[in-house]
């Protein structure tokens, strides 16, 4: 169920017939019989039904349809919130992130939006686990937080995009026999005794 697909029923049970509906949408009448079925898939009970050569709610396709305004009418008040916000060029955006990476991006951060109509930043130091890293965007706009290739990615309730990749640097006793070696792979130092970070970290794998 989405929001094209109970607008779709909405204009249904209001033009009363599909090519009504795809004239109004701008739609062809196939891909509104699509979109109708892909919302009935989901809905336990029949939301049309066939009266004569016309297609038309059923009560619960009246009832789902009434609640589709609502839907519309929300979307729409989120809609404005954000364009006020856009429009507001001072509004404040916070910004969590782990101790390199805030060492790294929040002095450039803070050089770029400096002066009247940039953004008010909060910024944060926050490095914790990985798994705990999706729970802080309920407190940031944006989260810069760090995973390694082998670990679980990131979940599907939060957008992640790739800043950048960093290596990582092994740093070893003089005179270890893997010195001689100009690149190390896990598996060349997975045997060998270590200082590390605490359990959880997302370095520790």
């Amino acid at each position: 169920m989405n929001e094209r697909q109970l607008q779709i029923l909405r204009e249904l049970g209001e033009s009363g017939s599909v090519t009504a509906t795809a004239e109004a949408l701008l739609m062809t009448p196939s891909a509104i019989s699509q979109q109708l079925r892909l919302l009935q898939r989901s809905i336990p009970v029949p939301l049309t039904e066939r009266d004569g050569r016309r297609l038309v709610l059923t009560d619960a396709g009246q009832a789902l349809a009434r609640a589709a305004i609502e839907v519309e009418t929300a979307m729409a008040t989120a809609r404005h919130a954000i364009d006020e916000f856009v429009d507001q060029p001072d509004a404040g955006v916070s910004v969590a992130a782990f101790h390199s990476a805030a060492s790294a991006f929040f002095p450039l951060l803070l050089l770029g939006q400096a002066g009247p109509g940039r953004p008010r930043l909060s910024l944060a130091d926050e490095d914790v686990a990985q798994d705990h890293f999706p729970g802080l965007t309920r407190d940031y706009d944006l989260v810069l937080a760090h995973r390694l290739d082998q670990a679980p990615p990131w979940p599907a309730t939060v957008t992640a995009d790739t800043l950048l990749r960093e290596p990582l640097d092994i740093a070893l006793p003089a005179g270890h026999p893997l010195t001689a070696k100009r690149r190390l792979t896990p598996r060349d130092v997975a045997d060998q005794p270590w200082i590390t970070v605490h359990d959880g970290f997302p370095l520790m794998a």
